[in-house]
């Protein structure tokens, strides 16, 4: 049985502070997860136990501006950074991490491998998430981020409700306790999404993610670069990620293996937890497995 996790403060790029649950041994092979935009380290939770009791250190990380993570003094949320700070966290660990990284965390990790710095990773899982994105899906989604920023919700009851009506297709908890984890309590006694506004409010944000006709998309020659061993898990209900967007991505980065999830959005872990897990362990394990 898994014990609690430690919590642990690493230093991300420009001195930034950063916090993560660690759940298993440090002298085993590292698994470093990040979340997507406006979420927290809690989205791996279960994920993250269940690779630790298979053996492997898993690290949950809060990304820049989220969770228990430091807010950017300058409001610099720009993706660059983002790839940094996953840079900074591996060379603190002693071995090389599998990377598994969802939307905004799968990004990150690719300009990682792609641009800054690669070879950082032993492998590399992106969730739900490619260079080419739907845009009325991207719309979807910053504008349910964006919709309760400012004024939050009177209760978790309320944020649930919300979040129910977003996700229809998936089975409302019972209890909405864990609900606290990914909002924070304000002085005034509302609850708000625990990340800094700044990460959609400011030019950070990027309104168009596929390239018009005629054009190229600059990240499609970051994924190009990716040389490692690559997995892209999607969820089959998808907005964001479309079935022809996936094929794209096995083309640019032909040794990649793709993982189909049937029931599942775009928060897949959340979604599917049990049928994604069992993806990202066979996938890590093959991986162990040729090296």
């Amino acid at each position: 049985m898994t014990v609690s996790p430690k919590t642990l403060t690493f230093t991300g790029h420009n001195g930034l502070h950063l916090v993560a649950d660690a759940y298993g041994s440090p002298s085993d092979t590292p698994v470093l997860f990040a979340h997507g935009g406006g979420q927290t380290r809690h989205a791996w939770g279960s994920t993250a136990k269940m690779l630790a009791d298979r053996g492997y250190y898993s690290l949950s990380l809060d990304l820049r501006g989220h969770g228990d993570s430091a807010w950017c003094p300058d409001g610099n949320y720009q993706l660059d950074h983002y790839a940094r700070d996953l840079v900074a966290v591996a060379a603190e660990l002693k071995q090389k991490a599998h990377m598994v990284g969802a939307s905004l965390g799968g990004l990150g990790a690719m300009v990682v491998e792609g641009e800054v710095a690669a070879n950082t990773f032993a492998s590399l899982t992106m969730v739900d998430i490619t260079p080419r994105m739907e845009q009325s899906g991207v719309d979807q989604i910053l504008g349910f981020m964006s919709a309760h920023s400012q004024h939050g919700f009177a209760s978790l009851d309320e944020a649930a409700n919300i979040i129910a009506d977003y996700l229809p297709h998936r089975t409302r908890p019972k209890d909405n306790s864990g609900l606290a984890k990914n909002l924070r309590l304000g002085d005034d006694g509302r609850y708000r999404w625990h990340w800094d506004p700044a990460f959609i409010t400011s030019s950070n944000v990027s309104h168009r993610h596929s390239p018009a006709p005629g054009e190229t998309n600059s990240l499609d020659t970051v994924a190009a670069r990716v040389k490692l061993p690559t997995h892209l898990i999607r969820g089959r209900l998808s907005q964001l990620v479309s079935e022809e967007a996936a094929q794209h991505f096995l083309e640019v980065v032909p040794q990649a293996r793709f993982t189909d999830i049937s029931g599942a959005g775009h928060m897949i872990a959340g979604d599917k937890n049990d049928i994604f897990t069992e993806a990202v362990v066979d996938f890590i394990g093959s991986v162990d497995q040729a090296s």
